[in-house]
């Protein structure tokens, strides 16, 4: 069996860690590249070697290519992996290897440029006789000259990417100069190819993709497929193999039409073939990703087949090691992604520095992720944390599992995903397959108060218990005496303050080991264990897990329980700094009516100073976590002050625009 003795990694994050993970299994030496921000990585702490890519931006480290070619001769690797995302679908990239007698660990150069571009590879499936959408191509002010009008809705999207980046749903032709502006912008920033395509968008379609391996003698086989129709910003959340949709014919035409496709273009490595499904049981093929996939851990759980090791074997020359009828389903598996984002702000990315990360332990539970310590979240790169992976015997069985895992998965100090994602998946909609890729947008609100039924039922008295015995037990260290003995405490009672309402709990027994506590005309008695951040107990014949941290700006307590936040804390201590200090913050200016959500970098400033604004209208764009967001107009007004202009990095918080003041 061919392989090699030494190879680069041009990626980061999770996917740079799980590709060292299995080249270390197949006994391969690793070279990471990484950038400043990443030198003290996950990814960084398993690799055998590291070279360092100077420069601030992505276009000067993760998608230069010079850079990262030199690295890999200096460090004398005989092939490069580029993951996914960045490089991995650049034909100049794979040509670069080559040139350099390096192994591009993926397609041919030929075979991104026929199928890693959405228009070529329309072009091409078209031809080999698959269903597909028809639509426009080219630049943004070529689309909107060659368009007239088409067929609203319609999906605006980057024609050399993928991920989600740079795609836009569009209802009318006044939406769509704005659209393929804003998509030309990103699609460039993240590919560094600013080409788009546009089709009709179907209303209620479902996502289904089939993976495929083929090597370098003309032996090509599919592992089944994926179902990917949760989806937020155009980006899937929840991956599923195989999918609960198809019936044995669907699947069996789907997966015959993938393995078609990558045999007239006579592909090899890893792949996927993208497809819609309509309402209908219909299908088109939507795109090709040359390259190994975010979601590839479910095939792998459900075949048992390592895809990475199987892109470096083939690479490598082999042969592929498994016929058709040899592959088969065991079981089923469910992905979760975990972001840095808030749910319920528009999916807006939440880059920050994290004060607590404990990942779950749970049976029939894999874990990708890009992290293993409390790290810091940069606003240029990816939101993605990581991807939770159940795989059981049943569907039922997955999901159970997987929620599991996400309520003992505890992130503290940015916002995350993890108590929505525990809401779709509790959802009686997902758990019985009523899905469809608008799922997260059409059932925003039932989702919502789903999650707010859970955090004001009696269920929120566990986490106020568990904060309870671990304050009690003088688990922080206080910064004064006022936090440690509590200034208006009396008989024994606490007054804490927990969802906008103050209640008084009695501790009528406390131990090392046991508490009973009267709270809201109730007994709660039970156990307790307290192991660093980490309060477990048995109460009303549960085994809760509740994770408290503190905030680092005002040491105020972080409580999460079942994946969500509490905010809560003990009105007989006194916990905010000002109350006994002579210092105070600076006040942000009142007239700063429109501040920046979150740190990031303004990419267009939309509006001027002496300009009259509608409430709505767009004021700036900030692209944070290689996505643009869209700060639009509180009020009705005219703009006194614009603050920043274009290229302007911006805090969470920053003054963005100054509103006059009203003229009573």
């Amino acid at each position: 069996m061919k392989t090699f003795r030494k190879i680069l990694i041009a990626n980061r994050g999770e996917i740079a860690a799980r590709i060292i993970k299995t080249a270390k299994k197949m006994g391969i030496e690793t070279v990471l590249v990484h950038s400043q921000y990443d030198v003290n990585s996950y990814a960084a702490t398993l690799a055998d070697e590291l070279v360092l890519l100077n420069g601030e931006s992505i276009a000067e480290t993760y998608l230069n290519q010079d850079k990262i070619i030199q690295a890999a001769l200096k460090t004398d690797c005989e092939a490069i992996h580029p993951g996914y995302g960045f490089l991995s679908e650049n034909e100049s990239f794979a040509k670069n290897c080559e040139k350099n007698n390096l192994v591009f660990i993926g397609p041919a150069a030929g075979s991104i440029a026929l199928m890693g571009n959405k228009l070529e590879a329309k072009k091409f499936a078209k031809k080999a006789g698959l269903p597909i959408l028809e639509g426009y191509s080219g630049t943004a002010k070529e689309i909107l000259k060659k368009t007239i009008n088409p067929e609203f809705p319609v999906l605006v999207k980057a024609a050399a990417g993928g991920g989600g980046k740079g795609m836009k749903i569009v209802n009318s032709m006044s939406e769509l100069p704005q659209a393929l502006e804003s998509a030309e912008r990103e699609a460039m920033n993240y590919f560094g190819n600013g080409d788009l395509y546009v089709e009709r968008f179907i209303n209620q379609p479902r996502h289904i993709e089939v993976q495929v391996l083929g090597d370098h003698f003309g032996n090509l086989i599919h592992l089944f497929e994926r179902e990917c129709t949760i989806q937020r910003r155009y980006q899937k959340i929840i991956e599923e193999c195989p999918s609960p949709t198809l019936n044995q014919s669907l699947r069996e035409k789907i997966t015959s039409a993938a393995v078609k496709l990558c045999s007239k273009a006579n592909y090899r490595n890893a792949g996927t073939i993208e497809f819609l499904l309509d309402e209908n049981g219909s299908f088109y093929f939507l795109e090709m990703n040359t390259r190994i996939q975010v979601e590839h851990p479910v095939t792998e759980m459900a075949t048992r087949i390592d895809l990475v090791e199987e892109q470096i074997l083939i690479a490598a020359g082999n042969a592929l090691r498994y016929r058709q009828e040899e592959v088969s389903l065991k079981g089923h598996a469910i992905e979760c992604r975990i972001y840095a984002e808030d749910p319920w702000n528009n999916f807006i990315p939440a880059p920050g520095e994290m004060t607590l990360y404990s990942p779950p332990a749970v049976p029939g539970i894999r874990l990708d992720a890009a992290y293993n310590t409390p790290s810091t979240v940069y606003s240029f790169y990816d939101p993605m944390i990581a991807k939770l992976i159940a795989h059981k015997h049943t569907r039922e069985e997955a999901i159970r599992t997987m929620l599991q895992a996400l309520r003992e998965y505890a992130i503290h100090g940015i916002k995350t995903n993890i108590g929505y994602l525990v809401t779709v998946l509790s959802h009686t909609g997902f758990q019985n397959n009523q899905i469809s890729t608008k799922f997260c947008d059409t059932k925003s609100v039932e989702l919502f108060e789903m999650q707010l039924s859970q955090t004001t039922s009696d269920e929120r008295f566990i986490p106020l218990l568990a904060f309870l015995l671990k304050s009690l037990k003088n688990s922080y260290k206080p910064a004064n005496i006022w936090e440690s003995i509590g200034f208006w405490r009396l008989n024994n009672v606490i007054e804490a303050w927990l969802d906008c309402r103050n209640y008084y709990v009695r501790i009528i027994n406390l131990t090392e080991k046991e508490f009973e506590f009267a709270l809201d005309n109730k007994i709660f008695l039970g156990t307790y264990s307290i192991q660093d951040n980490e309060v477990s107990m048995e109460i009303m014949g549960e085994s809760p897990r509740v994770y408290i941290s503190s905030r680092k700006d005002d040491g105020m307590p972080e409580v999460s329980f079942g994946g969500l936040f509490y905010p809560m804390y003990r009105k007989d201590l006194l916990r905010r700094r000002e109350f006994y200090t002579d210092t105070t913050p600076d006040d942000h200016p009142a007239s700063a009516n429109v501040k920046s959500p979150m740190p990031g970098k303004v990419v267009k400033v939309n509006k001027k100073a002496g300009d009259i604004v509608k409430k709505g209208d767009l004021l700036v764009i900030i692209e944070a976590m290689k996505m643009e967001n869209n700060i639009l107009s509180p009020v009705d007004g005219k703009i006194m002050e614009v603050s920043v202009q274009t290229g302007d990095m911006v805090d969470s918080s920053s003054a963005l625009v100054f509103f006059e003041e009203p003229k009573i």
